[in-house]
């Protein structure tokens, strides 16, 4: 990541974090294509591949974000009982798992967690909503 004390650096570092947000939200969108299949289509029908299109891997990412991916799934989910709703991640472990993988950078690296488990509890939240909305539109066509 770029010098984020610096004045001139500073717009960098800046542009360089909001790629990244939204390379973090690009992860989180299901479309269900790897980088292999994504670029074997592009083959097949004779276009260039867009980087914009293309899915994310985690190895695009630098390595603060990478190691707040590795927090994340060492996270166990927070689920509420009654209603089925994910709540996200806890983080009640977070200082060991941090100890025991001796991240440097903690700051950046918890912020990064932070917004990846919004965009993944956001996503997760979204597919249990589909799944509620069709069990009704079932439900309302077999009472007919």
């Amino acid at each position: 990541m770029g010098n984020r004390y610096s004045r001139w650096l500073g717009k960098f570092y800046y542009k360089q974090v909001e790629y990244i947000l939204a390379l973090i939200k690009r992860n989180f969108k299901d479309t269900g294509i790897d980088t292999a299949k994504y670029l074997a289509v592009c083959e097949q029908l004779g276009q260039e591949p867009d980087p914009s299109k293309l899915p994310v891997e985690r190895s695009d990412f630098p390595i603060e974000v990478q190691e707040a991916f590795m927090m994340h799934d060492l996270l166990s989910d927070i689920w509420e009982g009654m209603n089925g709703t994910y709540l996200g991640k806890d983080y009640a472990p977070l200082q060991t798992f941090l100890d025991i993988y001796e991240i440097t950078d903690r700051k950046t690296t918890v912020w990064f967690l932070k917004h990846i488990d919004y965009h993944h509890s956001k996503l997760i939240n979204d597919k249990q909503e589909q799944k509620r909305k069709a069990q009704e539109r079932k439900l309302k066509s077999t009472r007919k």
